[in-house]
């Protein structure tokens, strides 16, 4: 999905939610568990169908996945395979988090980029620049580099001043010019807000992914405060406050109903940034 397309959808939605699907066995419902062949795909499903209308995006976590071996790694490919079916508007994240030497990096792009025809997927630049170039030579599909996390250990190196400056602006600035806005994402945690000015000033119009809101803290109304842009340029994500809204029978209406809340917060902001 090309940059143009991905703001046609946010607009028409009024939406910039990316759902996160990170199932785990132990807190999916007991029911799925029981009953279902494959209930991870299942649950994925339902919470695909009921949270669909509220976003723009969704997000597998591929350790979600991987932690089940073989047949997780089938779940998130039969995941991946129905939302490109049934939802092809929705920009589709492969949140795998990779970045190894050039010709590794490659295959990991084949594979999530080409082989899975995910639309993004999230990186870690740590390696430099040809851990990251490989995932850029695909059209219309995106790197989303890690910037600046919303986790307690960022401030380990993320942090760290180098030359008078933090480490994650030095990542930033360096990332942004083997990209361009139209392929290269980065990824600012919600809970680290007060610092979205200073990435603004170095990528005024990239978009932005932000975990971090919902069950980890982070505030919608200060993330748009620091990062909207005249594009939009923002991705916020929230994983675990939709999909584990409810482990009963109801799982997917509730899910359904957090999505709608957060959705109908993006829109008044919206409306109020035009």
């Amino acid at each position: 999905m090309d940059r143009n397309e991905l703001i046609k959808q946010i607009l028409l939605k009024k939406s910039f939610l990316c759902v996160g699907l990170d199932p785990d066995t132990q807190k999916i419902p007991k029911h799925l568990l029981e009953n279902e062949e494959d209930p991870i795909y299942e649950f994925n499903k339902q919470i695909v169908d009921a949270t669909a209308p509220y976003c723009v995006s969704f997000k597998p976590n591929t350790a979600f996945y991987e932690a089940y071996g073989l047949s997780g790694l089938h779940s998130l490919e039969k995941t991946i395979q129905y939302i490109k079916l049934n939802y092809p508007n929705h920009f589709l994240i492969a949140d795998a988090k990779r970045g190894d030497i050039g010709n590794t990096s490659a295959m990991y792009a084949k594979a999530f980029l080409n082989r899975l025809d995910a639309d993004a997927i999230t990186i870690s630049p740590y390696m430099g620049s040809d851990s990251v170039k490989p995932f850029l030579e695909y059209k219309d599909k995106w790197a989303i580099v890690l910037g600046l996390t919303s986790n307690e250990g960022s401030a380990d190196f993320q942090q760290q001043q180098l030359n008078g400056k933090e480490l994650y602006l030095h990542v930033i600035e360096t990332c942004a010019k083997w990209g361009n806005e139209n392929n290269m994402m980065f990824v600012v945690g919600a809970t680290k807000v007060q610092m979205l000015s200073n990435i603004r000033k170095i990528v005024p119009n990239h978009f932005l992914l932000v975990p971090g809101i919902g069950a980890q803290g982070g505030s919608l109304q200060e993330v748009c405060k620091y990062g909207l842009t005249k594009e939009i340029g923002l991705l916020v994500n929230s994983s675990r406050a939709i999909i584990y809204a409810s482990n009963e029978l109801d799982f997917a209406e509730k899910a359904a109903n957090e999505a709608k809340k957060i959705a109908e917060e993006m829109k008044i902001i919206l409306d109020n940034n035009q």
